[in-house]
């Protein structure tokens, strides 16, 4: 298996994952939330979320049949998982306003 440093950025696995559990303002900090309630929406989709990265330009890869891990509920609408890519193939931001994932996350539902 290669390094992970002799990887590109630029390949699909190693796109940031985004669950709609963190942007889900009915989930704690402790079934998955990963920013504020203030920021965060009703039940957000992995379609949703698509559409969002989408719309901002960056490269997204929506994986349907993925669920989050502390999602407790196995119904269709909390399956998805989007794979948003921040670094291009020589490691510099798609995007200056996202240099990790805790801004994207923040800026994605303002």
């Amino acid at each position: 298996m290669a390094c992970a440093a002799a990887r590109s950025p630029a390949e699909q696995d190693r796109f940031i994952c985004i669950y709609p559990a963190y942007l889900n303002n009915k989930k704690t900090i402790a079934e998955g939330r990963r920013i504020p309630v203030s920021k965060a929406v009703e039940n957000p989709t992995a379609t949703e979320i698509q559409d969002v990265c989408s719309a901002v330009g960056l490269n997204v890869l929506l994986e349907k049949n993925k669920m989050y891990s502390r999602e407790w509920n196995r119904d269709v609408q909390y399956k998805g998982r989007v794979r948003v890519q921040l670094k291009q193939e020589d490691g510099s931001l798609c995007l200056l306003q996202f240099p990790s994932r805790k801004p994207f996350l923040l800026a994605t539902y303002r």
